[in-house]
């Protein structure tokens, strides 16, 4: 496995994209500080312009170097369900996140994975990564190795096997409004004031 995960941060360094297992379902990756590969995963990946995609970080320290400081109810929600399943939507520092990131939106969907190989990745190459689920969009979430459709992993640069854990999607919570909002059911179930 030591071997793939050097590989995999290789790749991610030179700008490539990667399929990789995360606590929810397979996720398809890349710096989202690369906007040429950003912008090769949206096409890829047939993802709508004007969707935004999540980011994945390995701490709470590295989503505040690109959220507007971040209010104590969400850092109590991120002590709480950090690492998980919980996606978390906030104002962010725009000049450092790439516009197709954030759908030209002033928000950012940040979430931190509860599974050793993305934080491992992550870590080592110190930038969050892009992680929608691996799938041409529209296309079932793959929540094994064995539904990753063999199509779309012909347009990645590197697939890393493993298993899901939760097998099933992210919550996702937007605490860019008052009350909060679900924008997405998942395995986490909130109950919001």
């Amino acid at each position: 496995m030591e071997k793939r995960l050097e590989q995999a941060i290789k790749i991610l360094k030179e700008g490539g994209l990667i399929v990789f297992p995360t606590d929810t379902a397979f996720g398809v990756g890349c710096r989202m500080d690369n906007e040429q590969t950003v912008e090769r995963l949206f096409k890829w990946r047939r993802r709508p312009k004007d969707k935004a995609v999540p980011v994945l970080v390995d701490s709470t320290a590295m989503a505040q170097k690109y959220l507007l400081p971040i209010p104590g109810q969400v850092k109590n929600l991120m002590k709480k369900y950090w690492p998980g399943a919980l996606t978390i939507v906030l104002p962010c520092q725009t000049e450092k996140v790439p516009n197709l990131v954030r759908a030209g939106g002033q928000t950012l969907g940040v979430r931190m994975p509860n599974h050793p190989i993305p934080l491992t990745i992550i870590n080592a190459i110190d930038v969050p990564i892009l992680g929608p689920s691996a799938n041409f969009h529209g296309q079932p979430t793959p929540y094994n190795f064995e539904d990753l459709d063999k199509e779309f992993l012909k347009g990645v640069d590197f697939v890393i096997p493993g298993e899901c854990l939760l097998k099933g999607v992210s919550t996702v919570v937007d605490c860019s409004v008052f009350p909060w909002k679900i924008l997405r059911a998942g395995v986490i179930k909130l109950k919001l004031l």
